[in-house]
């Protein structure tokens, strides 16, 4: 493995530091959640048309720069630094790797250039809260997830040619404000039973998609209902959704990784200034040896998760060396436990103001808890990556 960056991925990262440090205040955070979309429209606008974002991953046939998940995981890593509200993930870490494997020509030929483009937005729909379960990354994604033909799920249902869409998904991000939805729906009966893609347009008649009250206000999630909507089949119906999403998984747990790091980095950066000025007892607090202690224990346990980060996006990017391993989980597993040690540092650290609504330590501590909520938990991702390893022999089960 090759740790050195290239000139272009610094770039990248000084860029968008850049960027995020004038447009992305924490002032700027809060108030883009408080929009009807849940992020700035402005900065997005920026980030798809101007820098080019959307694309870094994508095939340079579709407009995309032809990148690796390397580079978004830089760009990712610098956005979650400033936990600034974006399509970026939903979009560009689930919805456009899955069209890419899945869909046909047309499909890709029409969808990816538009999202390289930075003018279309997308997310990935599944029923109830099973999102981590149908990525792969606290259990296998073979089973009745997406409904199993009971209520609660979303089934698929083809008459005259025409797929329709029926039920409710959960905890959505950012599919209040998508152009573009891929909602995963169980067809089939109980004799055929599967789980295929289909696509969504956010004018679809029978659709109704309302913004929910989330943890984490930096990810804005939504329920959609779906009441007999007219869909399009995501590639065909021989296409093997699990192993598609399995795979894309991977890829998002990554890129959540390096932006768990970057928010616990930006939180332990936040805390050493500020126990360099809080003075107690004639002198900063931060010369105390038990303050030292702490923070160079968050240093070290961040670093770690950084190297992890790395080391995953890398894997997911060599086609060559290491065989398709997939070490995203086991990375995610391990940033999302920095984070919430950074976070809860920040808290304690910075004293009366650290428990305050005024503060912001509080969005670092949602971030971690909502990020856990939606793709952990910790000791799960730990359990199915020692699963997929074979680490306690091939019967080894991971329970809740």
């Amino acid at each position: 493995m090759d740790a050195t960056f290239t000139e272009e991925q610094q770039e990248i990262r000084r860029t968008l530091r850049e960027l995020t440090t004038k447009r992305c205040t924490p002032d700027d955070v809060k108030a883009a959640t408080r929009t009807p979309a849940g992020h700035d429209l402005a900065l997005w606008g920026a980030l798809g048309a101007e820098l080019g974002l959307p694309g870094l991953a994508l095939p340079e046939r579709y407009g995309g720069v032809g990148g690796t998940v390397t580079e978004l995981a830089l760009a990712q890593e610098e956005l979650g630094r400033a936990l600034a509200p974006s399509p970026l993930f939903a979009t560009c870490g689930l919805a456009a790797p899955l069209i890419a494997a899945l869909g046909t020509d047309a499909q890709r030929e029409a969808l990816l250039a538009q999202i390289a483009a930075g003018r279309l937005t997308a997310a990935l729909a599944v029923p109830g809260t099973g999102l981590a379960t149908a990525l792969g990354l606290v259990a296998e994604n073979t089973g009745d997830w997406a409904g199993g033909g009971r209520a609660g799920g979303v089934q698929a249902r083809r008459a005259d040619g025409a797929w329709h869409l029926y039920g409710q998904a959960e905890q959505v991000l950012d599919g209040h404000s998508a152009g573009l939805l891929l909602v995963a729906a169980h067809t089939g009966g109980f004799a055929r039973s599967r789980t295929l893609l289909f696509l969504v347009r956010e004018d679809a008649a029978g659709l109704v998609r309302t913004r929910q009250t989330s943890l984490d206000e930096t990810r804005p999630q939504a329920r959609l209902e779906l009441r007999d909507v007219p869909v399009e089949l995501l590639g065909e119906e021989s296409g093997d959704v699990p192993g598609a999403l399995a795979a894309v998984g991977d890829t998002a747990a990554t890129l959540l990784a390096a932006d768990a790091v970057g928010a616990a980095d930006r939180a332990l950066e936040r805390t050493v200034q500020y126990v360099k000025e809080r003075e107690q007892f004639g002198r900063p607090i931060g010369s105390f040896q038990a303050v030292k202690h702490r923070l160079a224990d968050v240093y070290v346990t961040v670093q770690a998760a950084r190297s992890a980060a790395y080391y995953a996006a890398w894997a997911a990017g060599d086609t060559g060396g290491t065989g398709g391993e997939r070490a995203g989980g086991l990375a995610l597993a391990q940033a999302l436990e920095a984070l919430r040690t950074a976070a809860a540092e920040a808290v304690q650290l910075h004293g009366g103001i650290g428990f305050t609504w005024e503060h912001d330590a509080h969005l670092y501590l949602k971030r971690a808890a909502g990020d856990e909520l939606l793709f952990g938990p910790v000791h799960l991702l730990r359990a199915r990556a020692a699963q997929t390893a074979g680490l306690f022999g091939p019967a080894a089960a991971v329970s809740a």
